[in-house]
């Protein structure tokens, strides 16, 4: 195996391109080596949704906030938009964004009519999977890092970084020291499932393969790349499998609601109608309240605010609903997102945009309503226990 800087000749057919993803000399690089190399086939590391959003970034619409909305994806497109914002964030000192060699690279195969193949898992599994493995500890210095961090730190300089694989990996591996659970999904996982796909696409065809991936993955692509074995086809699925929601949030949700009625319904037989004047007051007031101020701290418009507390106390009593979704759809319908809006929150270089970004808002209302609805719903459940004790 040749290795020279951040290429590496596998065997006669398969070379590896290491780039760093926000940097200028990682585009002249993937062009480069398209043309010396006259590959057969240019394997990316992008899935379809990443590949959408390099080649086609069309606007985020109304009926796309109300479909991550319905689906209850709002907080995980949060996190993935501070992970945007950060690697943009990054990028300043180079003036490339997220992915531009990335994009080079599927420009330059299309011009040269090269077979384009996307080899990386799908980011919003990745995400899910990277966020149910973390535990709490490990969420909250994700977000302390990506939402908190002192932006007067010294910036690293990924073209410098490019000249050194193993810097880049070190680098890498400070980030896995902040979330070793992520680390596995974000680094191992991947390096698995990327090497996994690139023998798919080799597996019994005779053509040269031009593999174009972030630096920091080359050594765990290789390895597993070294492995005699045929592609593990089962091992392939389990990868990009989102993980299953654990039963006890949603049996919990499911109990507090039969515990709220068998309270009423044991004051009732023992002839307590103070006490179910006083479980009914609770339960409405401080659902209310915790989801009015979630939306409140989220910047919600005032009617966001009042649809979002009035909903809490019914939807609370229904696992299959959520208070946010209701304020969420309101801020959407009082202060629809232009064009504009789109086109800065998938640019948003600043988080705190969030709170400003129309898109952003619509995001944070829905995602803070249900976090204040939930909140509510143990707080009320504990002070009517506390009745009943």
């Amino acid at each position: 195996m040749k290795n020279s800087s951040n290429v590496v000749d596998f065997d006669d057919s398969l070379r590896i391109v290491g780039t760093a993803h926000i940097s200028s000399k990682s585009v002249a690089l993937v062009k480069e080596q398209i043309s010396e190399y006259s590959p057969d086939v240019v394997a990316v590391e992008l899935c379809e949704s990443r590949m959408a959003s390099l080649t086609e970034p069309e606007s985020i619409d109304s009926e796309d906030l109300l479909k991550i909305i319905k689906e209850g994806k709002s907080a995980m497109i949060i996190l993935q938009t501070a992970l945007a914002a950060e690697q943009r964030r990054m990028g300043v000192s180079t003036g490339e964004k997220p992915g531009a060699e990335l994009l080079a690279a599927v420009l330059e195969a299309r011009e040269a009519e090269i077979p384009v193949e996307l080899v990386d898992r799908d980011v919003v599994s990745t995400l899910r999977r990277a966020w149910a493995k973390m535990s709490i500890r490990e969420k909250w210095r994700v977000l302390d890092t990506l939402l908190w961090a002192d932006e007067e730190d010294e910036e690293v300089d990924l073209d410098e970084v490019l000249e050194d694989t193993d810097l880049l990996s070190n680098l890498m591996e400070e980030a896995r020291s902040v979330a070793p659970k992520a680390g596995e999904v974000l680094i191992d996982e991947r390096d698995e499932y990327i090497a996994g796909r690139i023998k798919q696409i080799r597996e019994g065809k005779d053509c040269r393969v031009l593999a174009i991936v972030g630096a920091g993955h080359i050594k765990g692509i290789v390895r597993h790349l070294s492995d005699s074995r045929g592609v593990d086809l089962e091992r392939m699925h389990g990868l990009t499998e989102r993980p299953r929601k654990s039963v006890w949030p949603k049996a919990l949700m499911v109990a507090i609601p039969l515990f709220l009625i068998g309270a009423v319904g044991w004051m009732g037989y023992n002839g307590e109608i103070g006490a179910i004047k006083q479980t009914a007051v609770a339960w409405l007031a401080i659902n209310a309240v915790m989801t009015g101020l979630g939306v409140i701290l989220a910047r919600g418009h005032p009617l966001s605010v009042l649809v979002g507390a009035v909903a809490s106390p019914i939807t609370s009593l229904n696992p299959f609903l959520a208070a946010g979704w209701f304020a969420g759809y309101t801020q959407l319908k009082v202060t629809p997102p232009t064009g504009g809006d789109a086109r800065d929150f998938i640019d948003m270089n600043d988080l705190s945009s969030l709170w400003k970004n129309r898109v952003g808002k619509v995001l944070m209302v829905t995602a803070m309503g249900n976090i204040g609805s939930v909140v509510g719903t143990w707080v009320a459940a504990a002070g009517i226990a506390s009745l009943l004790i």
